[in-house]
C-alpha cells in the first residue's frame, strides 16, 4: 500500500484531501496543530480506520517538523506528500512586525522545504508532491501581505523542486484555491462574503471537496508536473 502525508489534514481543505486519499487507496498520515477534539472526531468518522493516523504537529515549529520527519522515515516510503498546513496574517506592510513576517514564512515556506528535504531518502520514484497555495499567491492582496508573499514563494519552491526530482517520475504541482467554504471563510461578515461572490463568476465559494478533487487530478495524472492549477471559480478582483 502507498503512504501519503497531509499536513493540516483534519479541517477544511486538508480534511477533504485526507478523505479523498483514503478513497484512492492510500494509507494516510494527517497532521494537525492543536485541536485534539477535532482529530478525535475525524478518527471516529472514519470508524477508526487502520489506514489513517493523526499526528499532532505544530507547523510553526521547525523542531516539530524534524520530529515528524523522523517518524515518517520509519514507514520506509512516502509516496504522496500534500503540503496543506499554513497560517495567515491579515496585516499590511506598516503593521507587520519582524517576528510575524518570519513566523508566516517559517510555517508556510521554510518548514515545507525542510520536511521534503528530510524525507528525500524515503520518497520513491513516481511519487506525488502537491502544495496547496492560494489565489493570493498570484493576485495581490493589500491586507494579507505576508500570507500572499508566502503563497507566491510556495509556487516558486514547487517549480524549483521539479528540477530536484527530474528523471525520477516524481511530480511536483501546486493547487491555488480561491475562496473556499472553510470555517475561516464562513465566519466572515456577510457583506464581505457577498462581495467575494460578486467578484466570482460562479457566484459562490468552492467546497473543500472541489479543491480535493483538483489534488486527485494531480496525483493521478503522471504528466502534470510543475503546474499551478487555479481553482477560483473565475474570480477577478478588479
Amino acid at each position: 500500500m502507498k503512504n501519503a502525508l497531509v499536513t493540516g489534514g483534519t479541517k477544511g481543505i486538508g480534511w477533504a484531501i485526507t478523505r479523498m486519499l483514503l478513497n484512492e487507496g492510500y494509507a494516510v498520515t494527517a497532521t494537525y496543530a492543536h485541536d485534539d477534539d477535532v482529530a478525535e472526531k475525524c478518527r471516529q468518522s472514519l470508524m477508526y480506520s487502520q489506514n489513517v493516523e493523526f499526528i499532532r504537529v505544530d507547523q510553526t515549529s521547525t523542531t516539530e517538523i524534524h520530529r515528524l520527519s523522523l517518524e515518517l522515515c520509519n514507514k520506509k516510503h512516502i509516496d504522496c506528500i500534500i503540503c496543506n498546513a499554513g497560517i495567515t496574517l491579515r496585516k499590511g506592510l506598516s503593521e507587520t512586525k519582524d517576528s510575524e513576517w518570519e513566523k508566516v514564512m517559517q510555517t508556510n515556506v521554510n518548514n515545507n522545504l525542510y520536511l521534503i528535504r528530510d524525507l528525500l531518502g524515503v520518497i520513491p520514484h513516481d511519487s506525488r508532491i502537491v502544495f496547496v497555495s492560494s489565489l493570493m499567491g498570484i493576485l495581490p492582496h493589500g491586507t494579507s501581505l505576508a500570507y500572499g508573499v508566502s503563497k507566491a514563494a510556495i509556487i516558486a519552491l514547487a517549480k524549483n523542486l521539479v528540477k530536484v526530482f527530474e528523471a525520477t517520475g516524481t511530480t511536483v504541482n501546486v493547487i491555488a484555491p480561491g475562496f473556499v467554504e472553510t470555517d475561516w471563510q464562513q465566519n466572515k461578515p456577510e457583506i464581505i462574503r457577498h462581495n467575494i461572490c460578486e467578484k466570482t463568476a460562479l457566484k459562490r465559494f468552492a467546497t473543500p471537496d472541489e479543491i480535493a478533487d483538483s489534488v486527485r487530478f494531480c496525483i493521478n495524472n503522471a504528466f502534470v508536473n510543475g503546474s499551478v492549477i487555479e481553482v477560483s471559480g473565475g474570480y477577478d478582483f478588479k
